[in-house]
C-alpha cells in the first residue's frame, strides 16, 4: 500500500525482503530526501580511503557486494546508495517524479552530509550522469574517478 510523503506516493520495500541476500550483509543506513528514505551502506574504516559507488538502471547497491568487500579488506571506507526506486530506498510510484536531476540532488546531500573528502568515485551507468555530476559541481570532495560503461550528461540538462 502506496504511503505519502510531501504529497508524493511512494512504496517501502519490507526489510524481510533484503534478508540472507549472499554477501550482502551490510547495515542499513538511512538519509532523508524531499520526505523520502535513501538507502546507503557506509562500511571499513572511517580514516580510510574513501570509494563512493554508484549503481545504474535496473539495479541497486548489491551489484557492488564483492567490489566493496575487497575495497574493505584493503582498509577502504565504502559508500553505495541505493538511488530512489531502487533496492533498500522508496520507490516514488508516479514516473514522472524520476530525473537524472532529482537523483543528483539526492546524491549531492549524501555527499554533504558524509562529508566526503578526496573520494574515488566508481560509476557505472546510470551511476554515471549522476556521480560524475558530483565531481563536475563538487571537484574539490573528489580525486579520483573509476568510470565504466556510461556517460557524461550534458550540464544544463543537470544543473543542481
Amino acid at each position: 500500500m502506496p504511503q505519502t510523503a510531501d504529497g508524493v506516493a511512494f512504496v517501502r520495500t519490507p526489510d524481510e525482503a533484503f534478508a540472507n541476500l549472499p554477501d550482502y550483509d551490510f547495515d542499513p543506513n538511512y538519509l532523508t530526501f524531499e520526505g523520502l528514505r535513501l538507502h546507503y551502506i557506509d562500511v571499513g574504516p572511517k580514516d580510510g580511503p574513501v570509494a563512493l559507488l554508484m549503481h545504474g538502471m535496473p539495479t541497486w547497491s548489491f551489484l557492488n557486494r564483492h567490489i566493496i568487500k575487497r575495497l574493505v579488506a584493503e582498509g577502504w571506507r565504502c559508500i553505495a546508495a541505493d538511488h530512489i526506486g531502487f533496492g533498500r530506498s522508496d520507490k516514488v510510484t508516479d514516473d514522472s517524479w524520476y530525473s537524472i536531476a532529482r537523483h543528483i540532488r539526492a546524491h549531492r546531500q549524501l555527499v554533504e552530509h558524509l562529508d566526503l573528502r578526496d573520494a574515488t568515485l566508481f560509476c557505472q551507468d546510470w551511476g554515471g550522469p549522476i556521480g560524475l555530476a558530483q565531481v563536475a559541481e563538487m571537484p574539490e570532495r573528489f580525486s579520483r574517478l573509476v568510470i565504466m560503461n556510461t556517460w557524461l550528461q550534458d550540464r544544463k540538462s543537470t544543473r543542481l
